[in-house]
């Protein structure tokens, strides 16, 4: 079964043109759009993640991994194409992302766990799992703006792996905090793949990818250039950051033109 199906999706953004008068922006709504205006983040990208599978976006910045984390947790749309998730998501992305500063650390799990359809008692269940994992027992009373980003990250990634997800997704986000936390946060993960969670992830990190993710999905430049296991992908990968002038092993077909966007 797969929990999540990505067909033929492209998503466009418009180049940022300088500022406008607004009579000239409410222009620019109605006109064609030309070449030189728009620019594909993703185009015609397609894959497949099942149950219990874990796959990692590889890319240099900017091919548009992060885009597709976007899409798949619902907070883009494509602009051609269909995104489709079977299951609960937790996601990993920005540092605080879905918390709200006035609020302290305890009631932000109470409200991250309502919006992700626990319910109160539920909440109740997981919190001295969530405040234990995350290691700040003292400021959990204490309004989250007064957190360090290092504190933010253990608080939502400790709420992250205690509300049951189907699918998570992680954005770098391993990357930040101490080196203490970042080998708990290891361990953890470790554990929730041993426990059969699909997982969807970016990372720069190659020894993250290969000991965590069963394939590797390469994009350039909004392209998916290779879908494969894990090992495969990140070798080839590699020799083209080691030699570009090689050429890309696999390129996709683009729209013939990007005036087939409409608006």
């Amino acid at each position: 079964m797969s929990l999540i199906e990505v067909d033929s999706v492209s998503k466009i953004f418009r180049r940022h043109t300088g500022r406008k008068l607004l009579r000239e922006q409410i222009t620019d709504l109605f006109r064609p759009r030309k070449a030189g205006d728009i620019f594909y983040a993703l185009r015609n990208v397609s894959f497949r993640v099942a149950e219990g599978e874990s796959v990692a976006l590889i890319g240099a910045n900017g091919a548009g991994k992060s885009t597709m984390l976007n899409l798949v947790t619902g907070l883009a749309r494509p602009d051609a194409g269909t995104v489709k998730v079977n299951g609960r998501v937790v996601a990993l992305l920005e540092l605080g992302s879905g918390f709200h500063p006035d609020l302290t650390g305890a009631e932000n799990i109470f409200m991250n766990a309502a919006l992700l359809g626990f319910s109160e008692r539920e909440a109740k269940a997981r919190f001295d799992s969530i405040v234990d994992f995350s290691e700040i027992p003292e400021f959990i009373e204490e309004p989250l703006r007064t957190y360090s980003s290092g504190m933010v990250v253990r608080l939502a990634f400790a709420i992250a792996v205690h509300v049951d997800p189907a699918i998570l997704i992680v954005d770098e986000v391993l990357s930040v905090g101490d080196a203490h936390f970042q080998d708990k946060c290891t361990k953890k993960i470790a554990a929730l793949r041993k426990q059969g969670i699909t997982m969807l992830s970016v990372s720069h990190s190659p020894k993250m990818v290969a000991d965590f993710c069963d394939r590797a999905l390469w994009l350039h430049h909004g392209e998916l250039i290779r879908d494969g296991e894990t090992a495969p992908v990140l070798d080839a990968y590699a020799e083209y950051v080691r030699n570009p002038e090689a050429g890309l092993p696999v390129t996709s077909k683009a729209p013939d033109s990007v005036l087939e966007y409409a608006g």
